[in-house]
This record gives structure tokens, sequence and C-alpha cells, in this order.
């Protein structure tokens, strides 16, 4: 995964950037990443928006939230960047992440559930591996998180 790929010559692990949604599975992620050769890791997290109903969660509360996510990336990568956003659409906040800090990839972890519960919620994984301007790395599930 760290050789150059034929189409640009970029790496593709050179700046990955790195979606969480809570210390846990920050932590969760950054170690499912851990054993691949990584350049530059930008931590996301989104906060996500009601869009005229009240948000899921008081912002102070979602940047708290935010912040032990970081600080969990940062026990595996200790120099991993943030980076936060605010937006109603998880997966287009995460694409246009990917745009701004510009990551080569982006590096995500299933969080897995029935495929019910994906399709009443939304599946952000699918949206990710269809519509995303970079490639996408799904990481591998570590037998205990299932």
């Amino acid at each position: 995964m760290t050789s150059p790929d034929d189409a640009g010559g970029q790496d593709l692990l050179a700046h990955v950037l790195l979606p969480v949604a809570n210390e846990d599975d920050a932590l969760a992620t950054a170690r499912a990443l851990e054993p691949y050769e990584t350049g530059r890791v930008t931590a996301l997290h989104v906060v996500e928006k009601g869009g005229g109903v009240p948000d899921k969660t008081p912002v102070e509360q979602s940047e708290a939230l935010a912040a032990e996510s970081y600080a969990a990336v940062r026990t595996v990568f200790p120099d991993a960047d943030e980076h936060t956003a605010y937006a109603r659409d998880v997966a287009e906040a995460i694409f246009d992440a990917a745009v701004e800090t510009d990551a080569s990839a982006i590096a995500y972890r299933s969080r897995g559930g029935n495929r019910l519960v994906q399709l009443l919620s939304g599946d952000i994984s699918t949206e990710l591996v269809t519509d995303a301007p970079v490639p996408v790395v799904a990481l591998p599930r570590a037998e205990a998180d299932e």
C-alpha cells in the first residue's frame, strides 16, 4: 500500500484523513491504521448539525467529544492533525474535509451494525466508497470489535 499508484505516482497513504466518531472509535480506528506505513494523519470529527431542528448534542458537548477523539488518535499517531467539520451530511463533510486538507486517501473503519440499521441510518460506508473524491481505504475490524 505504500508504493506509488500507477495513475499519478502519489503514495496512497501519504496523507490520510481519518474520520472518527468518539474516543473509543478513534482509538480503534487509529490502531487499525497503525500497521500500515502512513505519512501524515489528520483526524476528522464531524459535528452533525440539525438543519432547522435542534442539534443532536449541544455544540460544546460535541466539541469536547471531538477533543477526546483527537487525543485518542494521538496516542497512536502523536503528530496527527485535527479537523472539525460542522454539517448535516456527514459523508459530504468527509469529502469536503478530504479536499480542504489535501488528503491522499480517506481511511475508515466500518462501525458495523446489521443491514437494516445501516439502511435506516443512511449507511455512510456506501457513500464513502462510491462518491469520494479521493481513494478510500476500508480498515479491518478486529474480532473483538464484532
